[in-house]
């Protein structure tokens, strides 16, 4: 990660989700100036669908300019920087083998990531493809989320520094796997409630470990 770096900064503003009266923050664009960033996120971006996204634990989506290269091939058109809704685009992180608990710090801004996206319809019709949630899941390439860690700005261009977490590694495909099948054993979910995940992946694992201690008794 010697030359990784931020390659983009993305705010969204509402717009109409698809054909439907609701609206969305997922359509977000690159800014140039410097962007604020506190505990629920990204000053000036818009998060609408509270009950899915945003919080303290989801409050910075990333994805990487890489993968989507991969997805401008799979596709056959360009895909911009903001275009999956991210709010930050980076440049040599490979966030696919990140760990919970890992940290990002870019510039003054520390960030530790937290849980893998998992695409919603709202990601199917921004890119006017019903079948892309499938597609998405297929690709194994999700992004991550973050809570952040220690507030400040961000901007282009700023250096990305990775500090490893120092527990035990759960990686974010481990996580993005096993949703929904929920095939993880018992030690697997105690595993991963250990880590400092996402509350909203909590509420799930607890359920799952709940459903396989029910199911051993």
């Amino acid at each position: 990660m010697a030359s990784a770096k931020l390659l983009s900064v993305n705010l969204g503003r509402p717009r109409p989700d698809g054909d439907r009266k609701a609206k969305t923050g997922i359509y977000k664009e690159p800014v140039r100036e410097p962007v604020e960033v506190d505990v629920l996120g990204l000053r000036g971006d818009s998060v609408l669908n509270k009950r899915h996204h945003g919080g303290k634990d989801q409050a910075v989506y990333l994805y990487a300019v890489e993968d989507y290269a991969w997805w401008s091939s799979e596709l056959g058109k360009e895909l911009q920087p903001g275009t999956f809704g991210e709010n930050l685009t980076t440049e040599g992180v490979d966030l696919t083998n990140l760990s919970i608990g890992d940290r990002l710090e870019i510039g003054a801004v520390v960030l530790e990531t937290t849980a893998p996206r998992i695409p919603c319809a709202t990601l199917a019709r921004r890119m006017e493809d019903a079948t892309f949630v499938k597609r998405f899941m297929a690709a194994r390439r999700p992004g991550a989320y973050f809570r952040v860690v220690r507030t400040g700005s961000v901007r282009p261009d700023e250096s990305i520094t990775l500090q490893p977490y120092e527990g035990e590694r759960i990686g974010m495909l481990e996580l993005f796997d096993d949703y929904p099948q929920a095939r993880l054993g018992e030690d697997s979910v105690r595993r991963i409630l250990a880590a400092p995940i996402a509350e909203r992946v909590r509420v799930q694992k607890t359920a799952q470990l709940t459903a396989l201690l029910v199911k051993r008794s």
